[in-house]
């Protein structure tokens, strides 16, 4: 039996062309021979076993070592919009972690939603417990995603049917922390092509009818205005309010139940007074009245915030909690409402600073990041003298994240004077997070993300060297990568180049929000040849190296960027809105002693 032990223990090897089980099973069936023929069998064995361990001692295998793989965040996210897809996974190298989501057609594109039913059979395919935390778009398992949650085609027993497995995940894996967004819709409904008759009157009704009572003016103007919307249009919108608020709700019970960790209902674009005011402080009402405020955040945007909970999981993962500190370009602006926001900008800030995991103080001394805030690009002479605060912060060896906000709504992307003025100064590559692109909250969110991912990651190199080659080099160049990736998209294309193309469109009698087919094929052909053309040249402002991690306290590693090749780009939603941009750009690592 001793010798059946170790014939067992073997993984592999051949006695006369029989497997290890055949000769276990000859071995089994000896003990039925005379007690000569079973000694005889058990030379012959032990025979066997000497010459195969001789033969594995004289020529020892190599063992092949696992490839590494990165840690693991599951994103469902809100649609395939860069923003909402690309951006998150982006960040997620900057972080050292593999951001993983359903198969993009599961998505869904536009106007036509996205498939949850599919989603949740992938999900249940999935071995959730290999993930380090999950990040879920309650509107995408419920609805399909934004566009479709802001229409009433999925009714409120089959949306609540969907979030079951939600539920099923925590039943799986227990310790996995879960966190969901959800939001809480904004006034006007999506520009579909069909609806551009009445969607403004739409968004003026659901901006004033609260008030109309109280207000003979206002109430006269929105009886005129439900004169004019098909009524059909109206019964529409108002079922989908009801239906939202109700799963809304049922998100906050997930909460006092355990399914998840922490959730935030993000306010879509509105303004300071409307039909959503009276649902969000009857959420933060219910939030409070179970006590749950700290796991439940009311909070303005909403394509930003999959990046604001990466950063806080990631941030909770590793125990890191940045102090930051807000720098705003002027006073006036710190307490201004921005463009499609209901509260000032600073409280926009100190929400995207708490969600992201981070900890907000006064002082700039106190802190780990300083994050200069910039929504003063019509006020005169303050884009340098902005820009000049910067670069003194960044001479003293300060983290620093810029958000340049546009605080009239004109436009979605960068001032190109302030940007010129960093560039100048060649600040970008020094920069720790930046973004400029649609809301403030959009921006906020995306920048101090990027920012906080790159912090942290800075943070782990400087404290623990096992990790500190392999992580530094990708770390750096996902660094580099999504800092060009910023000024390409909300630089080139949004300030400079979308303008042009909506030019084009109009010159050609096409709708700029409606392209297809050859049309949109000549667009997106002028905007790739114009994008692609002038990031060569920002990629330049780059050739200096751009980083310098000290990762053991003895040695350092600098990045020297070498080409952007590979430069895709294609309008994904068949609109000049977003465009969806990608390319390969590397760095050297150049890795350095301290003598």
């Amino acid at each position: 039996m001793v010798i059946l032990a170790a014939i067992n223990r073997r993984s592999s090897f051949h006695f006369a062309g029989y497997s290890n089980e055949k000769v276990i099973l000859i071995a089994r069936a000896s003990f039925r021979f005379q007690r000569r023929d079973m000694l005889r069998l058990l030379c012959c064995l032990l025979l066997v076993v000497f010459y195969t361990e001789l033969e594995a001692n004289a020529q020892p295998q190599q063992s092949r070592p696992r490839p590494s793989r990165s840690p693991r965040i599951l994103l469902i996210p809100l649609d395939d919009r860069p923003p909402c897809l690309q951006f998150p996974t982006l960040i997620g190298r900057i972080g050292g972690v593999e951001v993983v989501t359903p198969p993009r057609p599961m998505l869904g594109r536009f106007t036509e939603p996205g498939n949850p039913e599919m989603i949740i059979e992938w999900l249940q395919r999935h071995e959730v417990k290999g993930y380090e935390s999950a990040i879920i778009s309650i509107d995408m398992l419920a609805y399909g995603g934004l566009v479709n949650s802001r229409i009433h085609r999925t009714p409120l027993n089959k949306a609540l049917k969907h979030l079951e497995i939600v539920q099923t995940i925590r039943r799986v894996a227990p310790r996995l922390p879960i966190y969901g967004f959800n939001v809480i819709m904004r006034l006007a409904p999506t520009a579909d092509g069909r609806n551009e008759a009445y969607r403004a009157k739409l968004a003026r009704w659901a901006e004033i009818s609260p008030d109309g009572p109280k207000d003979a003016k206002l109430r006269k103007e929105v009886a005129e205005l439900e004169s004019e919307i098909p009524a059909a249009a109206l019964s529409d919108y108002k079922d989908a309010r009801r239906r939202n608020f109700r799963i809304n709700q049922a998100s906050i019970e997930m909460v006092r139940r355990s399914v998840l960790d922490y959730l935030i209902l993000s306010q879509d674009d509105a303004k300071p007074r409307g039909v959503h005011v009276g649902e969000r402080e009857r959420l933060v009402g219910e939030a409070a009245q179970l006590r749950i405020s700290e796991k439940v955040v009311v909070q303005p945007g909403a394509d930003e915030v999959a990046m604001l909970l990466l950063a806080r999981a990631l941030n909770r993962r590793f125990n890191y909690t940045p102090r930051i500190a807000a720098v705003f370009s002027s006073e006036a602006t710190r307490n201004k409402v921005m463009p499609f926001e209901d509260r000032p900008l600073h409280r926009t800030v100190s929400f995207h600073i708490a969600a992201a995991g981070g900890r907000e103080v006064v002082r700039d001394e106190d802190a780990d990041i300083l994050f200069y805030v910039y929504a003063s690009r019509h006020e005169a002479g303050a884009a340098p003298s902005f820009a000049e605060q910067v670069e003194r912060a960044i001479k003293q060896k300060r983290p620093v994240i810029v958000a340049d906000i546009d605080p009239v709504g004109d436009v979605q992307g960068a001032d190109p004077r302030f940007t010129e003025h960093l560039r100048k100064r060649k600040l970008f590559p020094r920069l720790t997070g930046y973004a400029s692109w649609n809301t403030a909250g959009n921006t906020i969110g995306t920048a101090l993300s990027h920012g906080i991912v790159y912090a942290l990651s800075l943070h782990r190199l400087a404290n623990d060297a096992l990790i500190a080659g392999d992580l530094a080099e990708r770390v750096g160049n996902a660094q580099l990568k999504f800092l060009l990736h910023r000024l390409a998209d909300d630089y080139v294309y949004h300030a400079l180049v979308r303008p042009q193309a909506k030019e084009l469109a109009a010159s050609s009698k096409l709708n700029p929000n409606n392209l297809a087919g050859e049309n949109q094929k000549r667009v997106e052909s002028f905007i790739r040849e114009q994008v692609s053309a002038q990031i060569g040249d920002f990629r330049r402002d780059f050739t200096d190296p751009f980083l310098a991690v000290k990762f053991d306290g003895q040695g350092s590693v600098r990045f020297e960027p070498h080409g952007i090749t590979n430069f895709v780009l294609s309008l994904p939603w068949g609109r000049t809105f977003e465009a969806e941009i990608d390319f390969d750009v590397e760095a050297e690592a150049i890795t350095s002693r301290i003598p």
